[in-house]
């Protein structure tokens, strides 16, 4: 068995970056408090500033709009459940709350809590292609929704969304607007104030940072989201307890080299994918994009395997080529995937997907091999399920 196999889960996760791990290192060799009135606490206090103001600017935005989180998880619950509980009582005619059909369980499960605190929970569907239908989202939207969420890039298709029209629909009837960018930020350009967000959500493990720091985008114009516990005061009281240091400074690091390379990464994915693509077609592998003719992060997709049982495949390349089939977050369940649903595929297509992500680090060497590997892994599973070749 290979003790590094080749990586293609980057929806997932992704590499560390080596600045990211550098910056990680150098804090952890400097113990400070942030809230301490000390030199060693002045330092940890500089190291969070830096990169909150790195952060901020990968996605255009203020360092003093973005509060540190453990993830996009607890970004998206700050965002759904506590801007909810902020408004409740001051706006007490919008008890309706939109999300699409194709989120992630951070915000489909926030959402099903205020259900039961007497929201109501609209959900808004895409198209076949897994975009979301524009149309369908305007006539959810009323002077009745208190706040819509919609994410940048489905973690299980690669899909990206129109999130500025979303915003627009939304903001066109007083309702404010979230976005999960957690699978666009780094990967795709943002800027939060052309996208005309209230509050995006971030996960430094998503573009090359640590497990462990996320971040939410609060627009200055916003209201501040109730905290979901409390103590210490740190980040304005909205997200208290100690800083992370070294996490953040992780985060900051490899936000601004997303942020530089981000043309290059775009790039060197795309080729990789295409290569990958090109090479499985070669081997007279017959698949099909799942997205089919919508616009995808560059260097991801979600691939049909015709006829063919994904899970059987990646089990078998597990040794030398790393795959999953839909989003990590569901794994286990032999339900399929709610997002697989959501854009059509019955029970026996959704189980032929799997989704690859080619990312900065992986080499054209790799995506040869990796060919041969899932080439071979598709034609052993055709015969330990018995079926006849014609």
């Amino acid at each position: 068995m290979n003790a590094n196999p080749i990586y293609l889960d980057g929806f997932a996760t992704l590499p560390l970056a080596p600045e990211a791990r550098a910056a990680m290192l150098a804090v952890w060799d400097m113990p400070g408090n942030a809230g301490s009135p000390n030199l060693s606490g002045e330092r940890a206090a500089g190291v969070i500033a830096e990169g909150r103001a790195a952060v901020a600017g990968l996605i255009g935005a203020a360092p003093g709009e973005i509060v540190f989180t453990s993830g996009a998880t607890e970004a998206n619950n700050l965002a759904v459940m506590g801007v909810a509980a902020t408004l409740a009582d001051l706006e007490p005619t919008r008890r309706r709350v939109v999300i699409s059909t194709i989120e992630h369980k951070a915000v489909i499960e926030p959402a099903q809590r205020l259900k039961e605190r007497g929201f109501i929970i609209e959900r808004a569907p895409v198209d076949r292609d897994g975009r979301l239908d524009l149309e369908a989202f305007r006539q959810l939207m009323d002077d009745s929704v208190l706040v819509a969420s919609v994410m940048l890039v489905n973690n299980e298709t690669g899909v990206i969304q129109p999130i500025q029209e979303a915003a627009e629909i939304a903001h066109a009837c007083g309702a404010l607007f979230h976005c999960d960018a957690a699978q666009g930020g780094g990967k795709v350009a943002i800027d939060v104030l052309e996208l005309d967000v209230d509050y995006l959500s971030l996960s430094a493990h998503k573009c090359y940072g640590p497990m462990g720091i996320g971040a939410l985008y609060i627009s200055a114009a916003a209201p501040k989201p109730e905290p979901l516990f409390f103590g210490g005061g740190q980040q304005a009281g909205v997200r208290p307890g100690t800083e992370p240091a070294a996490l953040i400074a992780g985060f900051g690091a490899a936000a601004t080299v997303a942020r530089a390379r981000l043309t290059d990464d775009q790039d060197h994915g795309s080729a990789l994918l295409s290569r990958l693509l090109r090479g499985l077609r070669d081997r007279q592998i017959r698949l099909v994009p799942v997205s089919r003719e919508a616009l995808t992060v560059p260097g991801g997709a979600a691939i049909s395997l015709a006829g063919i049982d994904a899970d059987a495949v990646c089990s078998i390349v597990a040794g030398s080529v790393s795959l999953s089939t839909g989003s990590a977050c569901t794994a286990g369940q032999i339900k399929s995937s709610h997002v697989l649903e959501a854009i059509g595929l019955s029970d026996l297509e959704a189980r032929s997907v799997i989704r690859i992500f080619c990312n900065r680090y992986t080499t054209a060497v790799e995506i040869d091999a990796a060919i041969d590997a899932i080439a071979d892994g598709i034609e052993r599973s055709h015969l330990a399920t018995g079926e006849v070749h014609q």
